[in-house]
């Protein structure tokens, strides 16, 4: 649910040097924007990926060490973040 103060996240395009990434936690693809809390190389970031024809848009978050990138996520799961 979406909080009236919420801090605005910068998402960027996908970075393309990433090798191997692990989905960690995601949000139901039942929806029009999905989210996906990622980890590789010893650090997390957050997917979007907003449903739309005839491909899907996709960004991501910079990265983060794993437990700020875990608080990250739950504050976005909240509304705290967007």
């Amino acid at each position: 649910m979406r909080q009236e103060d919420h801090v605005k996240l910068v998402w960027h395009k996908p970075f393309e040097g990433v090798g191997r990434v692990r989905v960690l936690a995601w949000t139901c693809d039942c929806r029009a924007v999905v989210y996906e809390l990622l980890q590789a190389g010893g650090q997390a970031f957050i997917r979007k990926t907003t449903q739309a024809e005839p491909t899907p848009k996709v960004k991501e978050t910079h990265r983060w060490p794993i437990e700020e990138a875990h608080r990250v996520w739950h504050a976005l799961l909240l509304g705290e973040m967007r």
